[in-house]
């Protein structure tokens, strides 16, 4: 017998190639960079990027900032949408892909930001609260306001911090918040719950309005008096902070793990319904481009509110005091209060912050969702929907935990 005819009827007991899988794909490229770049567009874009240039130097914060885009942020973008591509499955297959003692590694990466997306679901029913909040009776907004007040009433009245004692310790479920955040869940089950096609026409609302937004916001923002002194302070660099504040690195990179999304495994989901063959780094570089520029724009809205609030308070932008979430809802509001029409643009401003918030809670959720469909054996028999439903309920339920005051 031959060597061919022993080939031939060994054969059958050879393990074959197994053909590709059948895996929904983004209705387009367009779709994907939308829906990617809105994960990664989100509150720290508008408020922690601008509070962190607060805080550190101003542009001095840039430098840190851009060398951890481009040494780190960039090359684990590329390899997560590489993976992604490659794999076509959610972190979980990937890593088990590369080796099967590896899945923790994936397990523990959609873990992380299914615990994250709990709490950050209730800074979204926050501004969902503030925004219903403006059509209110007493709406507070109505008269004339200071930076510090809004900062209060945010904490005190939004929040629900007012009733807490000294000891800082929770007295009581803030209902309002309750509520909102089931109805923020609802808005992400419905935007996950029907495939990545209507994902992605979804996120062309989701991110596409908020840039229309913020470039409205920032045209009307620079118009304002004292606007070029918080432009200048924003462009202004005090490099003596990379070295008397060395917590600047590790913030900057912070920034950048946070803002592009990467380590959740959201990166390698949205990848994995994109064609093998699709350009990764060209994708990863559209992503942290844009992701970024967001911020940098973001900055000038901000800084030149903050000159303008500076001048209407006769103080200067050091003295404010803002910090965090604080630095937007102490800032931006009070700033559009005054201007003809007042209610409207502060309306529009939370309705931003709602979209921006949105799209990035639902990536989280969707690449937990990719992983569990990935475990066909576990999961056959049971709908996307269904399984897409019982672990936003889940997550609402979690979330009360930071409903407290």
């Amino acid at each position: 017998m031959t060597k061919l005819d022993v080939a031939v009827e060994t054969a059958g007991d050879v393990a074959l190639p197994s053909s590709p899988k059948i895996r929904e794909r983004w209705s387009s490229r367009t779709a994907f960079y939308f829906a990617a770049i809105g994960s990664a567009v989100g509150f720290g874009n508008i408020w922690r990027f601008p509070s962190l240039v607060y805080e550190y130097g101003g542009g001095a914060f840039f430098i840190p900032y851009i060398l951890a885009l481009v040494f780190i942020g960039l090359p684990i973008l590329v390899l997560e949408i590489a993976l992604g591509q490659y794999y076509e499955s959610g972190d979980v297959e990937v890593f088990g892909g590369i080796h099967r003692r590896l899945r923790g590694v994936g397990l523990s990466s959609i873990a992380c930001g299914y615990m994250l997306v709990t709490y950050y679901s209730m800074l979204i029913a926050w501004v969902t609260n503030a925004f219903f909040d403006t059509f209110g009776k007493e709406n507070f907004w109505g008269g004339e306001v200071t930076g510090s007040e809004a900062n209060d009433y945010f904490v005190d009245e939004v929040i629900g911090t007012g009733t807490v004692g000294d000891n800082m310790e929770p007295t009581r479920l803030v209902w309002k918040n309750v509520g909102y955040s089931f109805l923020v869940w609802i808005v992400v089950y419905l935007c996950v719950a029907f495939g990545v096609k209507v994902t992605g026409r979804i996120t062309y609302f989701t991110m596409g309005f908020p840039v229309v937004l913020l470039f409205i916001m920032l045209g009307r923002a620079v118009t304002l008096e004292g606007a070029s002194e918080g432009i200048d302070q924003y462009l202004n660099t005090d490099l003596s902070v990379l070295t008397e504040k060395p917590e600047i690195w590790p913030k900057a990179v912070a920034q950048i793990f946070f803002s592009l999304s990467i380590c959740f495994g959201i990166m390698t989901a949205y990848a994995s319904h994109q064609p093998r063959n699709s350009p990764a780094v060209m994708n990863a570089c559209v992503i942290a481009i844009s992701n970024s520029a967001f911020s940098f724009v973001s900055g000038f809205a901000v800084f030149a509110t903050l000159g303008y609030l500076s001048n209407i308070e006769d103080k200067s932008i050091s003295e404010l005091n803002f910090s965090g979430f604080g630095l937007v809802f102490g800032s931006f509001p009070v700033a559009l209060g005054t201007l003809p029409g007042g209610e409207h643009w502060i309306r529009l401003f939370f309705v931003m912050l709602f979209l921006l918030g949105i799209d990035s809670a639902f990536s989280f959720l969707e690449a937990f969702l990719v992983c569990l469909q990935d475990a066909s054996s576990v999961m056959a028999n049971i709908k996307p929907k269904t399984t897409c439903f019982i672990i936003t309920m889940a997550a609402w339920l979690c979330s009360t935990l930071y409903a407290t005051d």
